[in-house]
């Protein structure tokens, strides 16, 4: 009741009710701002880790010691691990595209319609166009950035350039051709809608070479002479078998953290044919780790400002026991304790905590749950680009809120508001009642 009476302020008191209302504002402040940047940072790790898994798997295998022509098998075993969701196979290359008077690096990636319906993110993503009959369709699919870049739209040609062309006596020469632009998806996220072009798996072996003819078991090619006209290319297929390689796999497994174990999996129990793993981890080592240190330092600094608000929890505590110095002192005569003047003190110190901390816990979850409209809100009437996707990868701001890190904010916070209490209240216990009351 009486540490109920100290907070609720009077005429004469008003300067320090109003302290310790801009101590409440600043905990308020110190615990909202902290639970926001945790989300959002939250939602940048996950959304992050939700696109580059999305399309590159958990594991990358590369084939060694022979050309990669049994991929259908290999990846079909892979598939058989206790633990693996699925994996998918592919051709890739670096190239030149080239569209309407400008031109951009890309890389190439080959893909069956297949394994396209196992990526989720990617087949779920056209935005223009569509992946019905890709196998039959001899174009290519391309992120809306790139189209911009290039400055094409569905069905415009656009060029790539390999430099590993044709020998000739003068040296190689680049390899140029032109598909349709048959779909235009949206990822997301910057380096792939910028950077990547799918094409059907069959075209994209035939332009980065990975395919040769082999003559088929048990069956000899027909007797020509020198004047027989030579066999057409239908002839040809009766003869021959068209083998293409893949250059790599994807694996995606049901844990991604669990790689130590899935690794020793996928080595003791995929076929027998000889692989080099890499793993997510592995492959974004520096990136993610860098993102976790910023979350400790962001965590760390944060802290200080509830740290600086429970310093003024201090301050104003000492300014009313100051003020109530007479008050102590009537108490202490009437009977009071030392224990009870503490516990007066400490109450009403630890109540402008409480209060703050739950309205910045409010706050906070409000801002964090509106991230996104918030920096459009923002970004729109200021006309400055606020997290600007060229930057930060992703074309949102992502926001994910932990309830573990939300517990360990409220406790961060009553802590160090009951901790400020205990100094202004420890003095006010330490009043001598005849001093106090002598100059009465």
């Amino acid at each position: 009741m009486i540490a109920g009476r100290y907070l609720r302020a009077r005429r004469k008191e008003a300067f320090i009710s109003v302290i310790a209302s801009l101590t409440m504002v600043g905990v308020a402040i110190g615990v909202a701002t902290l639970i926001v940047v945790m989300s959002v940072m939250n939602g940048f790790r996950a959304e992050l880790l939700t696109k580059i898994l999305g399309l590159n798997g958990h594991f990358t295998a590369y084939p060694i010691e022979r050309e990669f022509t049994d991929y259908k098998e290999t990846v079909a075993a892979l598939e058989q691990v206790d633990g693996v969701s699925f994996a998918v196979y592919f051709v890739e290359g670096q190239v030149l595209a080239s569209g309407r008077g400008s031109s951009t690096g890309v890389t190439v990636r080959g893909m069956d319609e297949e394994n396209l319906k196992k990526l989720k993110l990617l087949y779920n993503s056209p935005e223009q166009g569509g992946w019905d009959q890709w196998d039959e369709s001899k174009g290519v699919a391309i992120g809306y950035r790139l189209a911009e870049t290039l400055g094409v739209n569905l069905g415009d040609q656009v060029q790539i350039i390999n430099p590993d062309g044709a020998m000739t006596p003068f040296g190689s020469t680049p390899q140029i051709k032109s598909y349709p632009v048959n779909v235009i998806f949206d990822l997301g996220m910057v380096e792939f809608d910028s950077f990547f072009m799918y094409m059907p798996l069959e075209p994209a072996q035939d332009y980065f070479k990975l395919t040769k003819e082999v003559l088929k078991p048990g069956v000899q090619l027909p007797q020509q002479g020198p004047l027989d006209p030579p066999l057409s290319n239908e002839e040809l297929e009766q003869y021959y078998d068209r083998i293409g390689q893949a250059s790599a796999a994807e694996i995606f497994i049901d844990d991604p953290d669990n790689i130590a174990v899935m690794r020793q999996r996928l080595q003791a129990d995929a076929s027998a044919r000889p692989l080099i793993l890499t793993d997510w981890q592995q492959r974004n080592e520096t990136f993610f780790s860098a993102l976790q240190v910023e979350r400790v330092v962001m965590f760390t600094i944060l802290s200080m400002i509830i740290l600086v608000a429970a310093f003024n929890i201090i301050s104003s505590l000492i300014m009313l026991v100051k003020d109530k110095s007479s008050d102590i002192a009537v108490l202490r005569t009437m009977g009071a304790t030392r224990g009870s003047i503490m516990r007066i003190f400490s109450i009403t110190g630890t109540t402008i905590g409480v209060i703050g901390t739950m309205s910045g816990v409010v706050l906070g979850l409000i801002v964090a749950a509106n991230a996104e409209t918030l920096r459009a809100f923002v970004s729109n009437t200021l006309g400055v680009a606020i997290f600007p996707p060229e930057i930060f990868f992703l074309s949102s701001l992502p926001s994910k809120t932990d309830p573990v890190e939300v517990a360990v904010v409220i406790c961060l916070a009553l802590g160090l508001s009951f901790l400020a209490t205990l100094y202004p209240a420890w003095r006010a216990a330490q009043y001598d009642p005849v001093e106090a009351l002598r100059y009465e």
